[in-house]
């Protein structure tokens, strides 16, 4: 419930405007928790926003952010804007009068001497298109759970955005969101909730807009979501949809399953409708199976010979709720991953375990439409889209990389080993996995991050990643003495005997310097680079470390991904490809340094960056020491240009030592 905006608001924020405006230099910081209270009153209500927005152009003269983390508007970052908003206390506060003194500068009422119009709008577009939840929540526990608890800044939040959404352009916007929606859409990931709402927000912008106006590539998405065949069309409630498609002849079926098809590669995105379509086809023509999945020769060779396995899983796991699973079976059927042994009697194994009754309940929560559906058709729905898209397994929003980052290794190279997992901590609540001859098990640890775990995940990283976290901490804790980076020892037996045990570091682990940084250059264009390495490919992903910087450069933190392969572009350059967990569209890691996921020969779900800026952002990796070129051999312009990205950035945060 809002209050309303009274004179009596308008007046005391006016007077402490002014009082702030007047006040010397030095004495600015006394007077603006009064501007910054007063300005809270006025968020009570919508009128209130449109009222303080007329103010907005004087925020800046008058000292409002003077002193404090956004006093440079120019050095503002659209993904920090949510969590601002969230915050207890005043942040959320000086968070929305921030925003409004862009969108002053935007829309020509202020001025800003390194902020322009424009850079205003796209700042103000992007951080819309960030917090699609503030703009159109969802009706989910969690959103639920946080309203309740945050009310006053989840209020607020959507008070504004809601003002926001008035005053920016629709076709603008529109754009913004297309070009995220082809960032994140690109590398295929399995969880697309986000990317929906984003196609649903981008729909309801253009409503008012003439159909001419609207961009084609916008419609594919929609109609992706929406159905995208003559009788989805038609029919898009699934009930009905079920009900005329008994009377639909067989060429208008194979009609239905290739535009289903169709729209389901381009995309990456999947209808309900399709979900009734293909058990529909599995029940009386099975033969055209391989239309509605687009299958390419591999594909149909494999489902023709495991069609009893294929039948049953579609019976198990595809259902309207869980119709996104058909891509991840159409990729999985296309990389052949049911002829490898293991993986048949492992899935069967998962229609008919007993899961846990505290799994069943995380199973089932992470659907909000789940009628008809049990834990194990939601279990084995996320196996097979784990298997398909092992480079589409996100972490989410929790600190979990290295969990993610096993999860798909395995699922490319040990889907059995995987299979073993999964029902283990399903069923039993516990997984082991061997650390240097003794079994660690996850039953027996306490941390982690399974109490605190952010849930909209995958089944499959639902299941796991608690067990994972758990095992992996604990692995690190049994290595934190020994005065070496701990990763050197964890990795290799956390993820596989295919992790290389060389292993080099850019930090000395026990000064925290950074030593020979030159050398650590030379060793990873010998091992890795093709006109140094000798003609070693790379065999296996390999587990990285890198540090994640900001669009100014500066240090946020350490993070797992790991290098799928290395090639040669158009250009003659080598580019390192990339599995990145966070699953983010768009990146930006200062200097330049933008890791592009589609447009440079990128496959689904890889990331990559020229091999040079790659390593500028590079702090550990692992190699073969009997597997190298010369090191010496890699000129000094090379090192020194890769030393000089390193120091101007991460590297402000460390000392360096020269040998």
């Amino acid at each position: 419930m809002t209050s309303e905006l009274t004179e009596k608001k308008v007046e005391r924020f006016t007077d402490a405007l002014n009082e702030l405006d007047k006040a010397a230099t030095f004495a600015k910081s006394m007077y603006q928790t009064d501007v910054y209270q007063e300005a809270g009153r006025m968020m009570e209500s919508l009128d209130g926003m449109k009222t303080l927005f007329n103010y907005a152009n004087r925020f800046d003269e008058a000292g409002v952010f003077m002193n404090g983390p956004w006093e440079d508007a120019s050095k503002l970052q659209a993904p920090l804007v949510s969590g601002s908003l969230k915050t207890k206390g005043l942040a959320s506060i000086i968070e929305v009068m921030s925003d409004m003194r862009m969108l002053a500068i935007a829309k020509g009422n202020a001025d800003h001497p390194s902020v322009t119009k424009e850079s205003a709008e796209e700042f103000l577009n992007e951080v819309m298109a960030l917090n699609l939840d503030l703009l159109f929540p969802n009706g989910s526990e969690e959103s639920r759970i946080e309203q309740k608890e945050n009310a006053e800044q989840f209020d607020r939040a959507q008070r504004f955005f809601e003002f926001l959404f008035t005053q920016l352009s629709s076709a603008s916007l529109s754009k913004t969101l297309l070009v995220e929606i082809n960032q994140l859409t690109a590398q295929r990931p399995i969880m697309v909730k986000r990317i929906k709402s984003m196609i649903r927000t981008a729909k309801k912008l253009l409503e008012s807009e003439s159909p001419e106006n609207q961009p084609e590539e916008l419609q594919d998405y929609i109609e992706a979501v929406e159905g995208p065949t003559q009788y989805s069309k038609k029919f898009p409630n699934v009930n009905h949809y079920r009900s005329e498609l008994k009377n639909v002849m067989e060429d208008e079926l194979v009609e239905e399953a290739r535009a289903f098809a169709e729209s389901m590669q381009k995309t990456g995105i999947v209808a309900p409708q399709h979900a009734i379509l293909l058990r529909r086809l599995n029940k009386n023509k099975p033969e055209l199976l391989f239309e509605a999945l687009m299958l390419t020769d591999k594909g149909k060779a494999n489902l023709e010979e495991h069609i009893e396995l294929v039948s049953q899983l579609i019976k198990v796991a595809i259902y309207p709720a869980t119709a996104q699973t058909i891509y991840g079976l159409s990729k999985m059927l296309d990389r052949g991953v049911l002829s490898s042994t293991p993986v048949a009697p492992g899935l069967r194994r998962l229609v008919e375990i007993d899961i846990q009754p505290g799994v069943r309940k995380e199973l089932f929560n992470a659907y909000e439409y789940r009628s008809g559906l049990t834990a194990n058709s939601i279990l084995v729905a996320g196996v097979i889209s784990v298997l398909g898209q092992p480079l589409g397994v996100g972490q989410g929003l929790n600190p979990t990389c290295q969990s993610a980052r096993g999860i798909s290794l395995w699922a490319q190279h040990a889907p059995g080993y995987l299979l073993e997992l999964i029902p283990r901590a399903a069923r039993d609540g516990d997984i082991d996995l061997t650390f240097e001859g003794t079994a660690i098990h996850s039953k027996d640890l306490k941390g982690g991050l399974a109490p605190e775990l952010h849930k909209e995940l995958d089944p499959v990283s639902l299941v796991l990643v608690p067990h994972l976290d758990r095992i992996y901490n604990e692995m690190m804790t049994r290595v934190a003495l020994r005065g070496e980076d701990g990763h050197k020892w964890v990795n290799p037996e956390f993820y596989g005997n295919w992790v290389q045990r060389g292993f080099s570091t850019v930090i000395e682990p026990i000064t925290g310097t950074i030593t020979d940084f030159q050398g650590y250059v030379r060793l990873f264009y010998a091992t890795h680079h093709p006109d140094y390495n000798d003609d070693y490919e790379l065999i296996y992903p390999n587990p990285v470390g890198i540090f994640i910087t900001n669009v100014h450069g500066k240090l946020l933190g350490f993070h797992a991904v790991s290098i799928l392969r290395i090639a040669r572009v158009e250009s003659g350059d080598y580019r390192i490809y990339f599995y990145n967990p966070n699953n983010d569209g768009s990146q930006n890691w200062g200097q330049g340094i933008e890791p592009t996921v589609n447009g440079n020969g990128e496959l689904e779900g890889e990331s990559s960056l020229p091999f040079h800026e790659f390593v500028s952002r590079l702090y550990a990796f692992h190699y073969n020491p009997y597997e190298q070129g010369d090191a010496f051999a890699v000129e000094d312009d090379i090192v020194e240009r890769i030393e000089s990205l390193a120091k101007q950035s991460w590297g402000e945060e460390y000392t360096w030592v020269a040998l």
